[in-house]
């Protein structure tokens, strides 16, 4: 299953109305949704059975679905909806409300649900029944619903848009993801990513079962903890979720177990979709400029450097790993939320979120690691970024992640520097305002335009000498021009790439401003892709 396939179903909005008015509160008010046996539950315990499930061989508990859910189209998927009447902290009538997804399609891992009191630590499980959803519209056969199927995944609902949407969802393997104040859904987080680029298959870990941790009335702030499982690693998490007006914000504990070595672990992993933008334009034949959920990878070094690195959707699959030492930050961003940038009205890729990493724990040395694979449009993601340990994990190793994700128009932080605003590139080896061959001997070459904005320099005092200082891998790079653009109150970079030879491999290419011995700006990546010698001319 691809990754798109595995999210989309969760962008189902359940219909919300006609909450029960019982007024009861805690584990008794529960007992209708949550029906199981009381059990005693708290983390520690979580993190031990976690540590000795990796000592034991791994067990697929994907079950084999009837026809009836098995054979169903995503949008009968979608019509299965949860019946409002059941939701579990329906009873509460306070800010925050969770239902469940059912099982079907793709969706063949029965994950188990609890409601825990927080002051007792007691828990009870959800139990999967019929009962609990409404089939009208999807054509499923509910005679053919025996026994308890488990749940797919939850959604959360908060006021006051407790009666439209959800804000929050965790379906398929470790996927989840958030909105901001949007309310959009956009690109996702991962649990664990295991062996993204490596020489086996990609592993996708599952979340086996969550424990929900109840909430008082007023209170938008609540703790879910999840047990993961795969073939080489478990994991014990602990999500303590604050829905803010304007961002969710995530303080992730995560307990690693591994059961096997793993050639490449992934921790605060994210997936999304780059097609085009404003710099690639290869996938960008339609009635739309821009096509992506993330436009950059943002990084805060551990040496407090800040990294722009634009994302590519290039013509095969292309990795790129940043080493670090405790990394301050890092996280896929959309910085464009222009309506005119992209002239969307069915996804509305101005209103997505972009999503954050706070390290809250030492994470040593390792690197950020981007993952961007050739895509052909808007439904298949192909970006993924993700924190990758140096020390190599061994089976029977643990480790401990601590870790902030938040869901916001922007990150919570930037740089004090002038930070990149956009990027483009075209045809080069002229003057503006000319076309090639026009006066100009045709000389191949690829021009990009780098803008850059704040940090000042909007008040630098009038003939400042901006230098551009610019590095690349191969080939060398001419023709600067340095211009004051008054309608961002910036600076745009311009430059000529020239190839040296033939080779078609990327060229890395580095650029940030200074005047005279002062650093202005934060540094922009990039990766350039030269096409082959003979297609080096201009039609």
């Amino acid at each position: 299953m691809n990754r798109r396939n595995l999210l989309k179903a969760s962008l189902a909005l359940a219909a919300y109305t006609g909450l029960p008015a019982t007024g009861l509160f805690a584990a008794r008010a529960l007992a209708a949704t949550a029906d199981g046996e009381i059990e005693h539950f708290d983390f520690d315990a979580l993190q031990a059975n976690a540590k000795d499930l990796a000592s034991k061989p791994f067990a697929d508990t994907n079950q084999i679905l009837p026809p009836t859910l098995a054979n169903m189209t995503p949008q009968q998927f979608n019509a299965i909806q949860y019946d409002p009447q059941h939701s579990l902290w329906g009873d509460i009538k306070g800010q925050l409300d969770v239902q469940f997804f059912h099982v079907g399609m793709g969706f063949k891992q029965p994950v188990r649900m609890y409601s825990v009191d927080p002051k007792t630590k007691e828990s009870r499980e959800v139990h999967f029944r019929p009962q609990l959803f409404n089939y009208e519209s999807s054509g499923v056969d509910k005679s053919q619903l025996k026994g308890d199927l488990g749940f797919a995944g939850f959604k959360l609902f908060k006021a006051p848009e407790i009666a439209t949407h959800d804000i929050l969802s965790f379906l398929g393997a470790s996927y989840f993801r958030s909105v901001d104040s949007t309310g959009q859904y956009g690109l996702s987080a991962r649990g664990l990513a295991i062996d993204t680029y490596a020489k086996r298959r990609e592993e996708f870990p599952n979340f086996t079962k969550f424990w929900f941790e109840t909430p008082t009335k007023d209170n938008t702030r609540f703790v879910v903890y999840a047990l993961l499982d795969s073939p080489s690693a478990t994991g014990a998490y602990r999500f303590d979720i604050d829905c803010q007006a304007d961002q969710v914000v995530m303080a992730v504990d995560a307990h690693i177990n591994a059961r096997v070595d793993i050639e490449q672990l992934g921790v605060a992993a994210m997936t999304s979709m780059f097609s085009c933008g404003t710099d690639e334009r290869r996938m960008c034949d339609t009635i739309h400029p821009q096509i992506h959920d993330s436009d950059r990878l943002a990084m805060w070094r551990g040496n407090g450097e800040w990294i722009c690195r634009p994302l590519n959707n290039p013509a095969t699959l292309q990795f790129n790993a940043f080493a670090d030492n405790n990394p301050k930050g890092f996280g896929l961003v959309q910085t464009d939320h222009d309506f005119a940038s992209y002239q969307d009205t069915v996804d509305w890729y101005n209103q997505r979120p972009s999503l954050w990493v706070e390290p809250t724990t030492e994470w040593g040395e390792g690197s950020i690691d981007l993952l961007e694979i050739p895509t052909t449009g808007e439904t298949l993601d192909n970006i993924v970024a993700f924190w990758t340990p140096k020390t190599p994990v061994t089976a029977g190793m643990s480790l401990n992640f601590g870790y902030k994700l938040y869901w916001s128009a922007l990150p919570p932080v930037g740089t004090p520097l002038a930070r990149v605003h956009a990027t483009r590139s075209g045809m080069g080896g002229f003057l503006e305002g000319w076309a090639p061959g026009e006066h100009y001997p045709e000389v191949w070459a690829r021009r990009f335009a780098v803008d850059f904005i704040g940090g000042g320099l909007d008040r630098l005092p009038p003939g400042t000498a901006i230098e551009p200082v610019v590095t690349v891998s191969a080939g060398e790079v001419k023709d600067f021009n340095v211009l004051i653009i008054p309608d961002i109150k910036g600076y745009r970079v311009t430059f000529d790439w020239y190839p040296k030879t033939d080779s078609t491999e990327p060229v890395e290419i580095r650029l940030f401003i200074r005047t005279q011995d002062r650093t202005l700006s934060e540094t922009w990546l990039y990766q350039y892709f030269p096409p082959a010698a003979d297609k080096r001319h201009y039609p």
